[in-house]
């Protein structure tokens, strides 16, 4: 009887335990499907750079966290050594400035009218700076700008202010009484020696222009009043911003050419005029930009 209860008594399954696994989180227990799936999986062989790259996984990543944290703390302190500008004060941060901000800006060259470049002459330089534009008043100077424009068909203007005071010497400093009584063997000997290449077209015209500006004196008193009598005894400030601008003549000019001729002067075209008033500071052709513009225009009204 104990035997047939033995043999009739329900047959118990048999229950496999969980097997404690050592994980990277630490011991922990995987339920039985988890072990059941991992046993259908087919195993892999895997190399052995597979391998060390899944052993060092874990550590990659936190290295790969540390190193995102160090880069982020090196473009903030990039960021906090920048220094920053407010209301033109330079802010210093981690007591680091630019260089740049602190060194006092240096003064850019002087400006001046296009004809004046870093290889200009010295004297051609000091002439723009000093004379050209400038207003002139008196008979003899004008005159001497006058015989200076119309030597410009044979001379640039550097050749013309070196040989300024043989100009004088041979022309008895421009006085027009002087020169008007001037002999043919006079003209011609300025020619002889060799001293001005002027034609003697050019001589000519001096002596002739010398007793004409006699004649305008008679009548206007003097040859400055007959000059600037065309103005309105007042400076024409043209204002050009480029040297294209400037002219090389101008309706003023050509009526100044006109009655000048009318009145017995030679060699005195509508360039040579506008040259001429050029020089003298009847006309202010400075550009806009340049230093002496504005200095011109402050001498004209003082």
């Amino acid at each position: 009887m104990s035997a047939l209860t033995k043999l009739r008594s329900p047959v118990k399954p048999m229950v496999v335990e969980p097997r404690a696994i050592l994980c990277s989180t630490g011991n922990r227990v995987k339920p039985s499907k988890e072990i059941a799936a991992k046993k259908k999986k087919p195993q892999v062989m895997k190399s052995p750079a597979t391998s060390n790259f899944s052993a060092s996984t874990d550590d990659s990543s936190s290295t790969t966290s540390s190193s995102e944290r160090s880069s982020v703390k090196t473009a903030d302190s990039k960021k906090m050594i920048t220094p920053s500008k407010r209301n033109g004060s330079v802010t210093k941060l981690n007591s680091v400035a630019a260089v740049g901000d602190i060194l006092p800006e240096s003064p850019g060259p002087v400006k001046r009218c296009h004809w004046i470049t870093p290889n200009s002459d010295s004297i051609y330089v000091k002439f723009h700076d000093e004379e050209w534009g400038v207003p002139v008043r008196h008979d003899k100077k004008l005159f001497e700008l006058l015989v200076f424009s119309q030597a410009l068909a044979e001379f640039s203007w550097p050749s013309i202010l070196h040989k300024r005071d043989a100009f004088r010497k041979l022309f008895e400093d421009f006085d027009p009484l002087a020169i008007s009584e001037f002999t043919e063997k006079r003209l011609m000997s300025l020619k002889v020696n060799g001293c001005l290449v002027l034609s003697e077209q050019k001589l000519r015209a001096i002596a002739d222009n010398a007793k004409s500006v006699l004649k305008v004196k008679q009548e206007f008193g003097s040859f400055s009043n007959y000059c600037w009598r065309f103005v309105n005894h007042k400076p024409l400030r043209n204002g050009y911003r480029y040297g294209r601008q400037v002219p090389v003549k101008s309706p003023k000019a050509e009526y100044i050419s006109k009655d000048m001729m009318q009145r017995g002067f030679r060699c005195v075209g509508p360039t040579v005029i506008y040259s001429f008033l050029q020089v003298s500071g009847i006309v202010n052709d400075h550009l806009t930009s340049c230093c002496r513009y504005q200095e011109c225009n402050a001498e004209t009204e003082t």
